[in-house]
């Protein structure tokens, strides 16, 4: 079911419709120019048929590498062949470089004088963003082209297309109802994936009766041939990013179905749960902090239980905690207080010490008059008396400003009469 036109290639209907940059790219390689272009989205999403398309109405030679299992040699030998066709024959060379985040730099060095020289024009693959994996030299000589996974409707189009066309199973094959709509589901968005379900469960019905000449597919076939849906997760490349800032996102938004499905992407996925604990205990401080501060206590308990007990109990300790947190009282003011702080230190805000405030335990203390008028706020009823703590440049500042959420609510009165008390001496 390879597409041998662009017509044919089902979804990135944003990429290449009309006057897209895509589009352009490929009349112009009609034409005899050459951009190199980055073909960056997930597994199933039509690169490597994009790639071949584009192959196919160019008159310039096609070399295809994968970066996998390919080094500098291989990447050399496709370079010097290039360069002869070009200064012999004045005809280009077409490199599609498969998984080219796989590359190192100096591999990826390697392509940069031919690119730049136009012996070769290069069509790279890659799942992962090229904004990391890939050189900027060869990044900004290339067009970076973003896939996106399936739609639901453009993979059932595919489904169909593939029931009839004699390149699939050109009509000898039948799905009962609701069929379609697993082999949807289990895909993710996976056009390869799709097919791959398609193709196995209809071979399990066939290898029941090979005598049939019609064979009808059932949802017990389909639960034959694959045991788990897709996992679109992958800990190494952006998945890994996506998946937890979605996470991360959900959490502090509470909505706490969203949270669990994401969760549960990454603990399918194979993602280290200690990760997810730790960065459970990061949004505990940053998004709910003092509004709930049980909420650390309960973060900081489940990575410890889950360096302890490990997978797969370990996902309940998980759930736990990101349900607690999901709809736990949400406040960022402690994150907010101490950045504020640090960006008018980093700004050279910050005088000297007052001397009240300053250490005595060293010889001449008393001499430079350090200690000098402190109040001791024990001495006094409240605990807390009039005084001035920080330097001149700061007493007007305020850095921490409670919410009027959980338990922060009732911090913000607490701190409005302590900031009163404590002021009082510079307000005469």
């Amino acid at each position: 079911m390879r597409p041998s036109t662009l017509n044919e290639i089902v979804g990135q209907s944003k990429v290449l419709k009309d006057g897209s940059p895509l589009l352009r790219l490929v009349q112009a390689e009609q034409q005899g120019a050459a951009t190199s272009v980055i073909l960056w989205g997930p597994p199933g999403t039509g690169k490597t048929s994009i790639a071949n398309v584009i192959a196919m109405k160019t008159s310039r030679r096609f070399e295809q590498l994968s970066a996998i299992s390919a080094g500098v040699k291989e990447v050399r030998a496709i370079i010097d062949k290039a360069r002869d066709e070009s200064t012999l024959y004045k005809r280009g060379t077409v490199l599609f470089l498969d998984e080219i985040h796989r590359f190192s730099k100096a591999q990826q060095d390697s392509l940069l004088p031919a690119v730049e020289a136009g012996w070769v024009t290069l069509i790279a693959a890659t799942t992962e963003n090229p904004s990391f994996s890939v050189i900027s030299p060869l990044l900004s000589r290339s067009l970076v082209v973003q896939l996106e996974s399936l739609a639901e409707d453009e993979l059932s189009t595919l489904i169909s297309s593939a029931l009839t066309d004699v390149r699939g199973l050109d009509g000898k094959v039948s799905l009962a109802d609701g069929v379609a709509e697993q082999i949807v589901r289990l895909a993710g968005g996976d056009a390869r994936r799709a097919l791959t379900i398609l193709e196995a469960s209809a071979f399990t019905v066939y290898s029941c009766d090979r005598s049939a000449e019609h064979i009808v597919v059932e949802l017990a076939d389909v639960e034959a041939s694959t045991t788990e849906a897709a996992a679109r997760y992958d800990r190494a490349g952006d998945q890994h990013y996506d998946i937890i800032s979605a996470f991360i996102k959900s959490v502090r938004g509470s909505d706490v179905d969203a949270a669990l499905h994401y969760l549960a992407r990454m603990i399918v996925g194979g993602e280290d749960p200690r990760f997810i604990a730790r960065r459970l205990i990061i949004l505990a401080s940053e998004d709910i902090g003092l509004a709930d501060p049980a909420a650390l206590g309960v973060c900081v308990a489940a990575a410890e239980a889950v360096a302890l007990i490990g997978m797969p109990e370990g996902r309940i300790v998980l759930s736990e905690a990101t349900i607690y947190c999901a709809l736990a009282p949400k406040s960022n003011a402690a994150y907010a207080a101490i950045n504020a702080a640090i960006q008018d230190v980093n700004d050279g805000i910050g005088g000297v010490v007052p001397p009240s405030m300053r250490g005595t335990g060293y010889a001449d203390a008393a001499r430079f008059g350090s200690g000098a008028g402190y109040k001791y706020p024990h001495d006094h009823e409240l605990n807390v008396v009039p005084q001035q703590y920080g330097p001149d440049d700061v007493q007007e500042k305020s850095y921490y400003n409670p919410k009027q959420s959980g338990r922060e609510r009732e911090l913000l009165t607490i701190w409005q009469k302590l900031r009163a008390i404590i002021r009082a001496e510079n307000n005469g």
